[in-house]
């Protein structure tokens, strides 16, 4: 009874976990069809083992998501795909500096709705974890912090400081107040399991003495206290207390233990990608080493899990940190800065999920250690059963529950073990899961899903000549939704209103601007004798200016002239400028480019000069312009006035561009355009500009810098083999770290859109081009031995025992995105193919009727499926082993006819 008992229940759950992610979701159709009711009341505890929800023992796998990296209506796609490819959990921080923006005024509008999101989450019937902190790292501005607390008398961030404490304390309960009385908690109906206070403070709380240890622990009552009922975790927090759960972050958790043996094993940050920097490469980590990351981390006991991110979105606006971190925060995530998926990542991932979900109620039932076999010196195998087996034997016919984990560590062997009389080969560096102890139902290192292609790549040009001396790409006329009516103005050198003010000394940058905006002019005025020239003209020398040192990045003008710039983290500056006799003005404008998200004591980072300001090369020595007067101009002439807005546009003198000067500094430019037709994503071209930031409809689009990666670095080959880390895999060498960016459809009109762009050093509006953003190609191989798809595993047959999963032949499964169809197969082979997407040929064994066949079944269709056996496309050559590969376009359906873009 007990055993029909737990077959029943193992059956239900396969059934379930694998209906829930075998199939891309419509997004549009599933995420109306949500109800708007959310669950029943349950609680949520935890054992040695796992997170209980209701009681119960559950694996749970979490998506990364930040709601302000996206736009509300972004959001519910992005939750239907997170769920379509199997999470049952989102996770996201709260971000402090979005959310009060003033000191005592709140926000919780437009991308900054938190309470809309958590309700979109729980419509999903997904779960929520909820990262308030407030401390959130993040690459966001400052962390998440709000500026406005340097201001504060005395305080101290993340210590033993009863003015943070304070501050923080009042935050933390608004937030969880507001989701009480809003009944989001679980134990009121709510999608909440978790709550997360602090964030990887472990990293640097020695720095912080005495008072950092006091500070955990008033931080960890002081959540708990707050009546959330749900358990509260610290991540890189291994002095947590007794009442907290600890947890990993890290490109590889296997091996984390947590610091109590009654604590579950929880990865709240599996790095699946990483950030980008201006100038710098961009990081790619390969899907068949982070699914191996995955299956490590749940072989090895561990039962929560997170992507970060699953889904990484757009730094608007201002909000990137840093120093110098780009405006995309696209992450390599599987769901791009667009809200369209990627593949093979997203596919591939699926299928680790529905593996791992098919092993659930075996991973649940061990209460201690899995049984753990050596299979030789770097394979190992954990078989999770509801009784002991004997490893060496054949697996007993009338095992109730029984999965198991077949892992080589080897980074260069494929190497054939034998457990339970059968013999597997593994591949290097993977994982093979086996749901029922018998038949493979995934490998980490093979990859069934198919590869996209996009419209646009993250980083990519439409087209370009060569890199300039100054770093830069030189571009090709590009195509154009725009008019031809570009307009500018000019940008004043130096203080431009009645706001600006003058005071002894060198002021600290955001003690001045409190980051209301990147720019800060510090101007100054001395006299040069005609000694000083003279001597400048006997010796063939000039002047310099120097400063201590600068952050993040200071253009020099002189007598209103540009003189030179110089960029860095707190970096000395030395720049030769020319003075005349007389009265001489030094203009220096700072510029932030997002401010420290990392560290400690980042109250005293700052911003803007250190030390010392001073004239050298003059005849009788230096000249400390420190200790002199300086008038100060916080932000832009055409910000103050909101010159990117459809009303502020008026308060500017604008002309028509004149396209002999149109490279012109210190430039406000302006156009408007017409929404392209459909409804993919619109992607900005902005490789032709230089350095600024970017708005259409008044919504800011980010800053733009077109800097050149280095030539070297990067590779034709991707080798997933082996420990990652965030150099291993770079591309985008000799290109612009960042050239398109994201216009959110939410934020454009038909027709008549205003762009309006501030060009700090020079670029060439006329260039700037607009792309739809899309899955174009799709491309697929897959071989007859292959696994089979893992929705044979819910089919009754097989569960019954009556079939077995080995006799069910491989699939193609290809789709486009939501609302394209299939519209032409450009490579169809079932025998020997070589090469990959893009570049497929056919081999000396080639099945004539392959494109026919595939045709037939895709063609015309979102989604298609073509089974790779002999029986459909019949044996082109006998004794030879076969695969099938597919490389077919995708176009956008337009009220029922094809439309290319």
């Amino acid at each position: 009874m007990l055993e029909t008992s737990t077959r029943s229940r193992r059956s239900a759950i396969l059934t379930a976990a694998v209906a829930a992610v075998v199939v891309v979701v419509h997004v549009a159709a599933a995420a109306e069809a949500v109800s708007d009711t959310y669950f029943e009341p349950f609680n949520v505890s935890y054992d040695h083992r796992a997170i209980l929800i209701g009681g119960e023992r559950r694996m749970l796998i979490s998506a990364g998501i930040h709601y302000p990296r996206a736009t509300p209506q972004m959001w519910p796609s992005i939750i239907a795909n997170s769920k379509a490819a199997g999470a049952n959990v989102v996770q996201t921080y709260v971000f402090w500096n979005g959310h009060e923006p003033s000191r005592g005024q709140y926000y919780f509008e437009g991308r900054y709705d938190l309470m809309k999101f958590v309700k979109l989450v729980a419509k999903q019937g997904l779960y929520l974890h909820l990262r308030i902190g407030p401390y959130v790292c993040a690459e966001w501005n400052f962390g998440g912090f709000p500026v406005w607390l340097r201001d504060i008398s005395g305080i101290e961030f993340r210590t033993d400081n009863e003015p943070f404490k304070e501050e923080m304390e009042k935050f933390v309960k608004k937030i969880v107040d507001m989701m009480l009385e809003e009944n989001l908690f679980s134990w009121q109906g709510g999608p909440i399991i978790l709550a997360q206070i602090e964030n990887e403070y472990g990293n640097i709380e020695s720095s912080y003495g005495e008072g950092g240890k006091s500070y955990v622990k008033w931080a960890a009552d002081m959540a708990v206290g707050l009546g959330a009922g749900v358990p509260w975790v610290m991540c890189q927090q291994s002095d947590a207390p007794e009442n907290i759960i600890n947890s990993c972050n890290g490109f590889y958790c296997d091996g984390f233990k947590p610091n109590s043996y009654r604590k579950p094993t929880l990865w709240t940050e599996d790095w699946n990608g990483w950030y980008a920097y201006w100038g710098g490469r961009v990081p790619h980590r390969p899907v068949k080493d982070n699914s191996f990351a995955v299956a490590r981390f749940f072989q090895r006991g561990g039962s929560f899990h997170n992507y970060y991110m699953f889904f990484g979105g757009t730094n608007f606006g201002r909000t990137s940190g840093g120093p110098n971190y780009v405006t995309s925060y696209d992450y390599d995530a599987p769901i791009d800065e667009y809200g369209v998926i990627t593949e093979p990542k997203w596919g591939h991932l699926r299928d680790l999920h529905t593996a791992i979900k098919l092993c659930e109620p075996a991973l649940v039932t061990v209460d201690g250690s899995p049984q753990y076999v050596k299979l030789g010196p770097m394979q190992e195998a954990h078989i999770y059963a509801s009784e002991y087996v004997n490893p060496n034997k054949t697996l007993p016919e009338d095992i109730g529950i029984c999965s198991l984990f077949l892992a080589n560590i080897d980074e260069q062997k494929t190497v054939s073990v034998r457990i339970f009389g059968k013999i597997y080969s593994l591949p290097p560096w993977s994982v093979s899961i086996l749901p029922d102890c018998k038949a493979v139902a995934y490998n980490t290192a093979k990859v069934v899903a198919q590869t996209s292609i996009k419209s646009v790549e993250y980083g990519s040009l439409p087209s370009y000549a060569n890199v300039t001396e100054f770093n830069y790409i030189g571009l090709k006329d590009g195509n154009s939704y725009f008019t031809n009516n570009w307009s500018s103005y000019k940008e004043p050198v130096g203080a431009w209103g009645n706001n600006s003010f003058t005071a002894e000394g060198i002021l600290e940058h955001l003690n001045v601007t409190k980051d209301v905006s990147d720019y800060l002019w510090y101007i100054t005025r001395f006299n040069i004798s005609d000694e000083d020239v003279e001597f400048w003209k006997e010796n063939g020398t000039s002047p310099s200016l120097s400063i201590g040192k600068s952050r993040d990045l200071v253009r020099i003008f002189v007598n209103g002239r540009y003189a030179g710039s110089t960029v860095g983290d707190w970096v000395p500056v030395h720049q030769n400028i020319e003075l005349i006799e007389g009265d001489n003005e030094v203009a220096l404008l700072s510029v932030t480019v997002g401010l420290q998200n990392y560290g400690a004591f980042l109250e005293k980072d700052g911003a803007g000069f250190r030390g010392h300001i001073k004239l050298t090369g003059l005849k009788d020595g230096d000249l400390d312009l420190s200790e002199l007067s300086w008038t100060y101009q916080v932000g832009l002439e055409g910000e103050y006035s909101e010159v990117y807005t459809q009303e502020g546009e008026k308060n500017a003198n604008w002309n028509d561009i004149d396209l002999n000067t149109i490279a012109s500094p210190f430039t406000w430019y302006k156009n408007s355009f017409d929404a392209p037709e459909g409804t993919d994503p619109v992607a900005l071209d902005l490789g032709s500009m230089r350095k600024g930031q970017a708005w259409v409809n008044g919504h800011g689009i980010g800053r733009y810098w077109s800097l050149v990666a280095p030539k070297g670095g990067c590779s034709n080959y991707c080798d997933y083999r082996g420990a990652y880390h965030e150099n291993k895999c770079s591309t985008n060498c000799g290109l612009p770290t960042q050239s398109w960016y994201h216009i959110p459809r939410e934020w454009l009109k038909s027709s008549d859109n205003l762009l309006v762009l501030f060009e700090e050093t020079g670029g060439d509006p006329t260039k700037i081009s607009l792309e739809l953003h899309y899955t174009k190609t799709v491309c697929s191989q897959v071989s007859e031995n292959d696994y089979p798809p893992l929705s044979t595993w819910s089919d009754q047959n097989i569960l019954n025992g009556e079939i077995s999963v080995s006799s069910i032949p491989p699939q193609v499964y290809l789709h486009c995105d939501d609302g394209h169809v299939i519209s032409s197969i450009t490579f169809a082979s079932y025998g020997t193919p070589s090469g990959s997407c893009q570049n497929f040929s056919q081999g000396r064994c080639h099945a004539a009727n392959s494109l026919s066949i595939v045709t037939e079944a895709c063609l015309g269709e979102n989604s298609c499926t073509v089974t790779v056996s002999n029986s459909v496309f019949g044996d082109p050559c006998r004794g030879i082993l076969k695969n099938l590969a597919i490389q077919a376009e995708c176009s956008l359906m337009n009220n029922g006819k094809l439309f290319v873009a």
